[in-house]
């Protein structure tokens, strides 16, 4: 912990069976103390006196003497626990016995609120997040046996009855099942997953019992990258964070030094000017208040509290912050870019048509293209299968093919050099293809513009340097898309671009329909990364660039903030953004700002309430107006209301 050494600072607590037994105690000896002082009673003489508030206050005193002993021996000497022994021990040294008991007893006791406070937090957040199942059925020659998810090895088939957590990333064997995705992405609407497809550590089964088969051991789940990943961010601090750490380190002695100066200059006034009548206890007294006072505890645990609470906030909304001080520059963003395919759109293309050259049948291209892109996990390459599976037309997925990137594949078949890709895959190799002037007729060619103009994605093909014929595909906005550039607007972020390797005219539809004024499409991924550079000349712009994590790697990486969509089964959404949001869905870009900015707003009210109350009690003080009582709310009071300030954020769910 940092300086401040407050005991509700460290991360390890030690468990007590019954913490508020000793502050009782000390509580009814205190008040016994009181009630006979009052009452004068006769045997309550100056030594009982003494001994009795010695007795009421070793069960609170004690405690914090030996963390100051601790404090010390690790080179802390102006912990918390140093400056409350001083200041109590100096109150019995002037015969404020009660007021020495009452200010360790209401540190001990807002120690405990305080404690309670950050372990509430952090109970919110391990429930919101740790949902590993602690066992996994494994199926091992039709019997089922019962294993340690860490135990199962890549390649089991485990079994999952309906209401329970899917302890293991895997490929779902059963032909449909019904997912409740709440845990990993925020939303609580059920998902349908097929067969075949991917199934991720932490969802829900809703419907029937399931099997898998696991493709990931335990550690690299997504679930359990998730944990590590939130569970991690607190290491890294937030501007605030670290300024406050390193203010704690001078701010602590200065106080001090000034605590000692109180009693000092007066004394030394006093021998100038003989008029002047000083009495020691008296400004004692003040010095030991201005020392209750002075610890900046308050700051040093609730702003990292604050950061804490609100990437626990964002988790809870499907959207992984890797860090506190990315929900400090998120709030800077004045420049949002996306990505077009699978972020702002569905990435769920459909063939819209098919064209074929006059000397092939379409029959035959698409078995070309279809074998040559059965390799491929991209969407368009999905579509094209799909829609050749629906043709009963042939596919040989035994092709071996180069990739080239931003064009297209290259690959031999039958024998033949075949080129499925972009129109700039075959203007790259000098192959003529369709315009309006020479085109195919309106008979072969479903549209009779030029095929760069075709207001869809084209997939060309050409065999042995002779054009082919194409694809059309067409991809449609997420739901959500209008709505996430209304909410951005809203935030008075205004300056929006889409930056896409699709065709400029289907990137200017989109950008239309979306009211983004800013839209560059045929662009290589070295494209994307020179308009990114040319926003980032401008020392003004702060950029937040949304992709998918894969494709948009350096970009993302170049951005003020990278933020990664649905990259929840992608190791480099997960290394090089700075932002995961788990839910696929851009309006949560709006959402992580919004959370960002409450953060900061809570972080800086408490910044603003600890040093506001802490300056006014420290003047009063230093004059000799406020009492410990000021000095015990001025500290501990200040810091609980800290605390629960920065514990709100984890109730936010708007």
């Amino acid at each position: 912990m940092g300086n401040c050494g407050c005991n509700h600072c460290h991360t390890e607590k030690k468990k007590q069976a019954s913490p508020y037994l000793l502050p009782a105690i000390s509580f009814l000896m205190l008040l016994g103390g009181i009630v006979m002082q009052a009452a004068e009673a006769p045997f309550f003489n100056q030594t009982m006196r003494l001994c009795w508030y010695v007795l009421a206050y070793l069960p609170v005193g004690l405690p914090v003497m030996k963390e100051a002993l601790e404090s010390i021996r690790e080179k802390d000497v102006f912990s918390e626990f140093t400056l409350m022994c001083i200041a109590t021990l100096g109150a019995f040294y002037i015969g404020e016995y009660p007021e020495g008991v009452a200010v360790m007893l209401f540190y001990s006791i807002g120690e405990l609120f305080q404690g309670k406070a950050l372990d509430k937090a952090r109970n919110n957040i391990s429930a919101l997040l740790d949902v590993r199942p602690e066992t996994a059925t494994v199926i091992r020659q039709n019997e089922q046996v019962t294993l340690p998810p860490s135990e199962v090895a890549i390649g089991a088939i485990i079994e999952v009855k309906a209401g329970e957590r899917v302890p293991l990333d895997g490929k779902l064997l059963s032909e449909i099942a019904a997912f409740n995705t709440a845990a990993l992405t925020g939303e609580s609407l059920p998902r349908t997953i097929v067969r075949d497809e991917e199934v991720l550590a932490g969802m829900i089964v809703t419907d029937k019992v399931i099997r898998l088969e696991v493709t990931r051991p335990y550690n690299q789940s997504a679930l359990a990258r998730i944990l590590e990943l939130v569970q991690n961010a607190s290491e890294r601090k937030a501007p605030a964070e670290l300024f406050i750490r390193k203010f704690a380190r001078i701010y602590t002695p200065i106080v001090t030094g000034l605590a000692f100066l109180i009693v000092l200059i007066p004394f030394l006034y006093s021998l100038i000017q003989p008029d002047f009548l000083f009495i020691f206890n008296d400004w004692l007294y003040r010095a030991l208040v201005f020392l209750v006072i002075s610890c900046p505890c308050a700051l040093v645990i609730s702003i990292p509290l604050g950061y804490f609470g609100g990437i626990g906030a964002a988790s809870r909304q499907g959207i992984l912050f890797k860090g506190g001080n990315y929900l400090d520059a998120i709030t800077k963003i004045n420049t949002v870019v996306f990505d077009k395919t699978g972020t702002l759109t569905k990435g769920l293309f459909e063939v819209q048509s098919l064209s074929a050259a006059n000397d092939i049948s379409e029959e035959e291209l698409l078995h070309i293209v279809a074998s040559a892109e059965s390799r491929s996990n991209h969407p368009i390459a999905k579509a094209i299968l799909a829609y050749a599976q629906n043709r009963q037309i042939a596919i040989d997925t035994s092709i071996e093919t180069t990739e080239l990137a931003g064009y297209g594949l290259k690959a031999m078949i039958d024998g033949k050099q075949v080129l499925v890709g972009n129109t700039r895959l075959l203007d790259s190799e000098g192959i003529s293809f369709p315009s309006g002037e020479n085109g195919i007729s309106l008979e072969r060619n479903l549209c009779s513009t030029r095929m760069e103009d075709i207001p869809g994605t084209v997939v060309a093909c050409a065999i042995d340097g002779r054009y082919a014929g194409y694809l059309l595909l067409a991809d449609t906005p997420k739901e959500d898309a209008a709505e996430a550039i209304k909410q951005l607007k809203e935030l008075n972020i205004n300056n929006l671009e889409i930056l896409s390797g699709d065709k400029q005219i289907i990137v200017s539809n989109l950008a239309s329909r979306l009211g983004i004024s800013r839209a560059y499409g045929d662009l290589l991924p070295e494209g994307k990364v020179a308009r990114l550079e040319e926003l980032k000349r401008n020392a003004a712009n702060k950029i937040a660039f949304v992709g998918d994590g894969i494709n948009d790697a350096p970009v993302l990486a170049l951005s003020d903030i990278g933020i990664a969509m649905g990259g929840l089964g992608s190791d480099a959404a997960i290394e090089t953004a700075d932002v995961v949001i788990q839910t696929d869905q851009p309006v949560k870009v709006a959402t992580a700002i919004r959370i960002g900015k409450l953060t900061r707003n809570i972080v800086w009210q408490n910044i603003t309430l600890a040093f506001t109350v802490k300056l006014a009690v420290l003047i009063l003080g230093a004059g000799g107006i406020a009492t410990m009582w000021e000095a015990v709310f001025a500290d501990v009071g200040v810091a609980l209301l800290a605390i629960l300030n920065a514990v709100r954020i984890l109730k936010t769910n708007k």
